[in-house]
């Protein structure tokens, strides 16, 4: 392990309250893979240094970046969440409880519950929007429909 010196920075207001910039010498452990940073750090691949573990809320790119029981979700440090329940990561349908699905939610595979009678459910063909967020499809009896009267929405309706 190797230590780099890097200048960071810490943020003040001085007199008249105008924002002062004032750069301090640390010291980092250059690295490639977490277990060269021991306990407490871990690998900012990006940059190749050592950095402490994040807490919630501090920005992230990957699991290993927070302490012990956050996840990095969305880019931020969150608390994890117990697999098969709303909101927790997911590969397929099965990984989530009744009535839920494996999509997407800003890009992460994550359970959601399937859609409700009366729900908006009509989906774009593709498309960013789609590809970043999914929704499920309707609950167990129910067909996604267009509202007959109106004709400008699909929801989800009794399949019979």
């Amino acid at each position: 392990m190797t230590a780099q010196s890097s200048e960071v920075g810490q943020r003040s207001r001085g007199k008249a309250g105008v924002l002062v910039f004032f750069p301090l010498l640390l010291f980092q452990a250059v690295c490639e893979h977490d277990r060269a940073c021991g306990r407490g750090f871990s690998c900012d691949r990006h940059f190749g240094l050592c950095v402490p573990l994040r807490g919630e809320g501090h920005y992230c790119r990957r699991d290993a970046q927070c302490v012990r029981g956050l996840s990095c979700m969305f880019g931020k440090c969150h608390r994890s969440i117990p697999n098969g329940q709303e909101g927790a990561r997911c590969k397929v349908d099965r990984d989530c409880g009744a009535s839920m699905c494996c999509a997407r939610h800003h890009g992460e595979q994550v359970c959601k519950r399937r859609l409700i009678r009366g729900e908006n459910c009509y989906v774009p063909d593709g498309g960013l929007a789609f590809s970043i967020n999914q929704i499920c499809p309707c609950d167990e009896g129910l067909l996604c429909r267009e509202d007959k009267p109106e004709r400008t929405s699909w929801t989800c309706q009794p399949s019979h």
